[in-house]
C-alpha cells in the first residue's frame, strides 16, 4: 500500500467515524444521554460495567476504540478491493451495502461477544437511524476513500 493509499484509507475511515461518533452522540443527546455516557459505552466493549465508572479516562479509551475500529472498518474494505476491484466500481452501492452489513455485524455479532454489560436491543427508531448512518456516513466514506486510493496506486504505478 503507498503513501497516498494509506493517507486516503486513513481519512476514509476518520470521516466515517466522525459522522458515526457525531450522529451517536447528537442522536443520544436528544434522548438525554451526555456524551460521555456514549463514549464510556465503547470503552464497555472492552472494560465492561466498569467503564462507566471510569469518569473522563474510560470516555477518551472509547474515542480512541472507535477511531481504532472505523479505521480498520476501512482497512478491511480497501483489503477486499484490492482482492476483488468490482467492488470499488460502484462505491455508493458498495458502500452502502458495506456500511448495512456493518451495523449488523457489530450488533448481532461484536457487541455480544464483547464484554458490553447490557443486552443488545433493537428499538426501531435506533435501528432504522444506525441503519442509515452506518449505510451512507460510514459504508460510502470508507468506499470513496478506498476508490480513490486505489484509483491513485493504479495511476503511479
Amino acid at each position: 500500500m503507498r503513501s497516498n493509499s494509506i493517507w486516503s484509507v486513513f481519512v476514509g475511515g476518520l470521516i466515517a467515524g466522525v459522522c458515526d461518533i457525531t450522529y451517536a452522540v447528537v442522536f443520544s443527546g436528544l434522548r438525554g444521554v451526555p456524551a460521555v455516557r456514549i463514549l464510556q459505552s465503547v470503552a464497555s466493549g472492552l472494560l465492561g460495567a466498569k467503564a462507566f465508572e471510569g469518569g473522563a479516562p474510560t470516555a477518551v479509551l472509547g474515542l480512541i476504540l472507535h477511531f481504532a475500529i472505523a479505521l480498520l472498518l476501512a482497512m478491511i474494505f480497501y483489503a477486499a478491493c484490492a482482492v476483488v476491484p468490482a467492488l470499488i466500481r460502484r462505491p455508493l452501492i458498495t458502500g452502502s451495502c458495506y456500511g448495512f452489513s456493518v451495523f449488523w455485524v457489530m450488533n448481532l455479532i461484536v457487541l455480544p461477544l464483547s464484554a458490553f454489560p447490557r443486552k443488545v436491543t433493537f428499538a426501531p427508531v435506533v435501528v432504522i437511524t444506525g441503519l442509515i448512518v452506518h449505510m451512507f456516513l460510514v459504508g460510502v466514506p470508507i468506499a470513496l476513500a478506498t476508490r480513490r486510493a486505489l484509483r491513485s496506486s493504479h495511476q503511479s504505478a
